[in-house]
This record gives structure tokens, sequence and C-alpha cells, in this order.
């Protein structure tokens, strides 16, 4: 079980990773962030359609072609965990090394959105506070892990959930002996 966790895991890891550094990369050359948010989610996506894959992989080739909804659910969580753990390193790297100035440009942006939506000069005020202290806690790595996970781990979780869901069988079907 743990080999395929692991497998899977960083497979999911490398596209999630791999997406979240192209998507930087280009926010960086063009800072429109809604586009790379969607770039995020969708490969987030993806890469989590690994788990299915694991968990799937596990049921029918090591486990008899059964699983309990508790084990499936354990399996995709841990392939989730994994790559939510490769995306949080690789954001801590790409963080810290190239991009330190992030939370400023992300803040402009964020401002620069809601004041074209036509926000109050109140409402301004509210979402420069609440930068403001997103910003504070990116001064601590512990936080920026925690945000970064945060942001990542319960779309896993969800994913894991569902999966579960679908290819939890607890026997196999009998269609054979039905017949006889």
């Amino acid at each position: 079980m743990k080999k395929n966790i692991l497998i899977f895991g960083l497979i999911a890891g490398s596209i999630v990773t791999a997406m979240m550094l192209f998507a930087t990369i280009s926010c960086y050359n063009d800072p429109d962030f809604r586009a790379s948010e969607i770039l995020g989610y969708t490969s987030m996506l993806i890469a989590f359609s690994f788990i299915f894959v694991g968990v799937k992989n596990y049921r029918d080739k090591y486990n008899g072609g059964l699983i309990s909804f508790g084990k499936a659910f354990k399996i995709g969580f841990f392939i989730a965990l994994i790559a939510s753990t490769c995306y949080v390193v690789a954001w801590l790297i790409e963080y810290y090394l190239f991009i330190p100035d992030f939370m400023d440009k992300y803040t402009t942006h964020t401002l620069t959105v809601a004041r074209e939506k036509g926000a109050s000069e109140a409402e301004l005020a509210a979402k420069a506070k609440e930068m403001a202290m997103y910003s504070n806690w990116y001064k601590s790595p512990l936080f920026v892990v925690l945000l970064t996970y945060a942001e990542i781990l319960p779309l896993g979780t969800v994913v894991s959930l569902i999966c579960a869901l679908i290819l939890k069988r607890r026997s196999r079907k009998l269609s054979g002996a039905l017949s006889s």
C-alpha cells in the first residue's frame, strides 16, 4: 500500500507542482492572477485524478478487487497529502528564492481588481487591511506552509472522499453464481 501511495502521490505532486511553477512564471510576465487561479485549480483537479487511479490500482491489483470506504479514503488522502507536500515545498522554494515580493504584487492586484469593480473607500480600506494581515502572516515560514496547504489539501480531501465513495467494494458480485 505504501508503494502505491508514494508512486501516485509523486505523480500527482509532479503535475500540480509543474503547473504551479508555470502559472507563477506566467503571472510574473503578465500579472493577471485570475488566469493563473483557473489554471491552478484545474491542474489540481487533473493531478488529483491520480487519487482515483491510485485507489483503483490498489483495490484491483493488491486487494483482490475489494476495498472499504475507510481504506479507500485513507489511500486517497495520503496520495493527496504527498501531492500537497510537493506543492508546498515547491512554493517555499519559489517564493523565498525567486519571488519574495509576491505578496506585494498580489496585494496590488487584489486592490486594483476591487477598485475596478467599484468598491467603496471603506471596502478598499477593509481589503487593504485584510491583505496587510496576509502579508504579515507571510513573514513567517510556518504561516506560508499552513496557508499553502490550506490552498490545496482541502480539494484533495474532497476528491479522496468522492473516490472512496465511487470505488468502495466490500464483496464481489456473483453474476455467474446467480445464473447457475
